[in-house]
């Protein structure tokens, strides 16, 4: 069953998964990286969503699994070429989610000049909270959020500290492509990243968006009967 999304009235089918990378200078800063002229865009399928409360398993090509909470932005009205002026009516809503990662896989695609979906694109890389409508929020420009890891606060970010704020990273990706109503868009993690291990629960959250939770099992997910 494809994954859906109801925000205030509508119901709207996850479509595609853009994410940024390299969008906070301080996380640029720990993993030794340059900053960006323009945004750096790889995608996840939609298969990668993990509802919040459900179990994340390890994936087993990789040996250090790391957090990375974003905040995410839901397409609710489409379009190309779209003016940054007018970015932010397109948006349904908001919420927050993980970019996991395997490092060490990333680590060694890097060396080699290759893609990343062996470290990003991988089942359930991509937990996401509910989203709120896009005009509860007062200002999408100063959005606190944080990520805890069995309690312990990991990483504290604000979207005032996006190199690309949200409405250029919109511009930029219906440059592009035509942007759809469905379209997710992970909007880069602050700095703070680390490793999760089987047993962890791992928990997201900022004031005027929620608290989402999920607990990381060393176990192999069962397949569907």
């Amino acid at each position: 069953m494809a994954t859906t999304f109801t925000v205030g009235s509508q119901t709207i089918p996850a479509n595609r998964i853009f994410c940024v990378g390299k969008n906070y200078r301080e996380h640029i800063k720990e993993l030794e990286g340059d900053v960006p002229d323009q945004p750096v865009i790889f995608m996840k399928p939609v298969s990668c969503l993990v509802p919040a409360g459900e179990k994340i398993h390890l994936p087993l090509h990789g040996a250090s699994l790391h957090h990375e909470v974003e905040l995410v932005i839901l397409i609710g009205r489409g379009g190309k070429h779209i003016a940054e002026a007018e970015a932010l009516s397109h948006v349904a809503g908001v919420t927050l989610g993980l970019d996991l990662t395997l490092r060490d896989v990333q680590s060694a695609l890097k060396k080699k000049g290759h893609p990343w979906e062996l470290s990003k694109a991988f089942d359930e890389s991509a937990p996401i909270g509910i989203f709120v409508p896009m005009e509860k929020l007062e200002d999408i420009a100063s959005v606190a959020f944080t990520c805890e890891v069995n309690g312990v606060l990991r990483q504290a970010g604000h979207s005032g500290g996006m190199i690309f704020p949200v409405a250029r990273i919109i511009h930029f990706l219906s440059g592009i492509w035509k942007l759809q109503p469905g379209d997710l868009i992970f909007t880069g993690t602050p700095a703070g990243v680390g490793e999760l291990h089987g047993g962890d629960r791992v928990t997201i959250s900022s004031v005027p968006i929620g608290e989402f939770s999920w607990e990381i099992s060393s176990s192999a997910p069962l397949d569907p009967v």
